[in-house]
């Protein structure tokens, strides 16, 4: 299949980061900011503002699912569907820090795909699913389907 790309001139980005619906703003703060080290920009009860400081421009957002500012109809925490991925440079260390040691629930095991990941899934608040991955080599036959942009 190939994508058309079309000469649409979007607005400059200045910021793109996921906002995640929950019902309880503190433990999904809290889940952030201990196990994968975000720390808390802006705070106010119905929304926090995460941000890593090793990385500035990684940032995540959770919002009290409630809250007025989403429109009527459409206030609804997040009940599963929602995969947030987390490249790191040694998975295995992760996993031992993350599984075995913090205990988080594990809902995929520790593996490694053909298509080029070693990877695990944990769970978050709310049923957001946390991939953590280090890139590793694909199969050759995977290797072929990568574009190299």
């Amino acid at each position: 299949m190939t994508m058309e790309r079309t000469n649409v001139s979007a607005a400059k980005l200045g910021g793109f980061y996921p906002v995640l619906a929950t019902r309880d703003v503190v433990a999904s703060r809290d889940f952030y900011t201990r196990h994968f080290g975000f720390e808390v920009t802006f705070e106010a009860d119905w929304y926090v503002s995460l941000r890593r400081p090793d990385a500035p421009q990684y940032e995540l957002a959770i919002l009290d699912h409630a809250h007025p500012t989403i429109p009527e109809g459409r206030r609804v925490a997040l009940s599963g569907g929602l995969l947030l991925n987390f490249e790191v440079d040694d998975v295995d260390r992760e996993h031992r820090r993350l599984v075995a040691e913090a205990g988080l629930p594990e809902v995929l095991p520790l593996r490694t795909e053909e298509f080029g990941q070693r990877h695990f899934i944990v769970a978050a608040p709310e049923g957001v699913l946390i991939d953590v991955i280090t890139v590793v080599p694909p199969s050759e036959e995977y290797a072929a389907q990568y574009t190299g942009a």
